[in-house]
């Protein structure tokens, strides 16, 4: 396969892109056909301890409506479409009558269909492993090619589709920091992590995803989402990927559309996703809503529950829409 002849040529920040792969990497970590990642910190152990943090009965959603109100300008990605193809209107008028191939009269009975229309990840969505490449070649050292028309023969986001039930743990940085929101272009360190941490009086453990709220989101949703998808933005810096990877973080989850702070702290693009998801193979979780998460954690003081977020099992798909629900 060719490759661009830029792909090597040297770039502000390349020396800590390339040391960071270097310590941290997690290539053949747990096999050469290994495609899930850091999700292999998620065992049966973890998932049992998960499971006693449901204790008061609640569950709250951290995904966005699916709908033409979303983030998206339709730049890069269009909003979801949600196309009715049989309504009850349909069924009112007696268009619906007889039915469909051969099943015969109606005698009353009606229905209403629908398909949806959306990029997999236009809205409240998982990053697969196959979604991002780093000098022709994504997690595992699998290449780039067998990414094709056809899908992901490797990485393909179905390889999630039992996995991400764990420890969730809700970072409120913004409440840390005393603000509704962080500014675009703020950079969250790892001391923002730790002061967050002993703030909430919880730790973060192996096979923990870590669900970080920033107030983005809360800021620009309800139809003033402005440069929202893809404009400058608070978020992990990259300089965080040690701390991740000390931690053994299985995943991350953020409610900004990138996760990493933009403008990016070097000249490469999305720096963090080149270390932390191609290398390490964390899946990002991008553009959750944590405004209700947040709050509740806020009153119970209560950061960490059983997280349910699974993606649809699309096969050779590159990332996925999904309902990240919290069980407290």
């Amino acid at each position: 396969m060719g490759q661009d002849p830029k792909a090597d040529a040297p770039f502000e920040g390349d020396e800590i892109i390339r040391a960071y792969i270097e310590q941290f990497s997690n290539w053949g970590r747990w096999g050469d056909e290994d495609e899930i990642g850091t999700l292999n910190f998620v065992g049966p152990e973890q998932i049992a301890a998960a499971a006693q943090l449901v204790r008061q009965g609640k569950v709250i959603s951290m995904s966005l409506p699916y709908d033409l109100n979303g983030p998206q300008t339709g730049a890069f990605r269009s909003n979801p479409l949600n196309l009715m193809t049989a309504t009850g209107t349909d069924h009112l008028a007696g268009a619906q009558d007889p039915l469909p191939g051969a099943w015969g009269p109606a005698y009353g009975f009606g229905y209403s269909d629908d398909v949806l229309v959306m990029p997999n990840q236009a809205g409240t969505q998982w990053d697969g492993l196959a979604h991002i490449f780093w000098k022709g070649q994504m997690y595992n050292g699998y290449d780039a090619a067998l990414v094709t028309a056809k899908g992901a023969a490797r990485n393909g986001i179905e390889k999630f589709n039992a996995q991400f039930v764990m420890r969730g743990v809700l970072l409120d940085v913004a409440r840390t920091k005393g603000v509704e929101f962080l500014q675009p272009g703020y950079a969250i360190t790892t001391d923002d992590l730790d002061e967050t941490c002993e703030r909430q009086g919880v730790a973060v453990r192996t096979g923990d995803c870590i669900v970080i709220r920033t107030g983005q989101i809360e800021d620009r949703k309800d139809g003033n989402w402005g440069d929202y998808n893809g404009g400058a933005a608070p978020g992990l810096s990259l300089h965080t990927a040690p701390w991740l990877y000390e931690h053994e973080v299985a995943a991350l989850a953020t409610d900004t559309w990138g996760c990493e702070v933009r403008p990016n702290e070097i000249a490469l693009f999305q720096p963090l996703h080149i270390v932390a998801l191609v290398h390490m193979g964390i899946p990002f979780g991008e553009i959750w809503d944590l405004e209700a998460i947040g709050r509740d954690c806020a009153d119970d003081g209560v950061y960490e529950f059983l997280l349910s977020a699974a993606p649809l099992p699309i096969t050779g798909a590159a990332g996925s829409p999904l309902n990240a629900l919290a069980l407290k």
